[in-house]
């Protein structure tokens, strides 16, 4: 709840660490948001997984997502797109019965469909990694992603309006803006650990190494 996030955004952990206020002191949101969350990817199978499980996650919480995240890889073949790309019904059908991921047929066969659109993508223009870092903000460009005013997130940008508009023009589903806002944050795109949080600046760093020449 917003009147439950500290007015600085940040929560002090056990271990005298400042984190971004979302991780709620839970153990697996605390990994997650310290070892993964806007740590630049451009790994294409990653970036395609991704953007599949945040397709998943609409209407959920991540940490459901999260835990059954290596059931979803081992479901769909690790998320390697040319593989889920050749699924058929029995596939989907097989999905539906799989206790370990969310049983959603219009979910499944999205990320299916997403898959044959994600080699049209990389086909047409490079690979994953080259298209969604092409839409990185510029820092001029990047608001203040914590509103203070009301204590909540910003959950869409007009970047993200951008991706998921130009995806839908190409045939991808379940990829609305704030889908693709999640997933800008999450793959490193930018850099929403909130100021004084102490994965911050190793986010940044990183992104200041990375090789953008895809």
């Amino acid at each position: 709840m917003a009147d439950q996030i500290p007015t600085d955004g940040l929560l002090i952990g056990e271990d005298g660490k400042a984190r971004c206020w979302w991780y709620n002191n839970h153990p697996d949101y605390q990994r997650y948001h310290d070892e993964e969350w806007g740590h630049p990817v451009t790994d294409d199978i990653r970036l395609f997984e991704k953007i599949c499980l945040e397709g998943f996650q609409s209407g959920l919480s991540w940490l459901t997502i999260l835990r059954k995240r290596e059931n979803f890889r081992t479901a769909f073949a690790g998320f390697d797109f040319e593989k889920v790309a050749r699924f058929g019904e029995k596939d989907v059908e097989r999905l539906l019965q799989d206790a370990g991921i969310v049983r959603h047929r219009k979910k499944i066969e999205s990320t299916i469909n997403n898959a044959k659109r994600a080699i049209e993508l990389a086909e047409k223009e490079g690979s994953l990694a080259k298209y969604f870092w092409s839409f990185e903000p510029t820092a001029s460009e990047r608001p203040d992603k914590f509103d203070y005013a009301s204590l909540r997130p910003i959950t869409q940008t007009p970047t993200s309006v951008a991706i998921s508009k130009d995806l839908k023009k190409r045939g991808w589903s379940f990829v609305g803006p704030t889908t693709a806002y999640a997933f800008m944050q999450a793959m490193g795109l930018v850099n929403d650990h909130l100021e004084g949080c102490f994965v911050r600046p190793i986010v940044e760093e990183k992104r200041n190494k990375l090789d953008r020449n895809f």
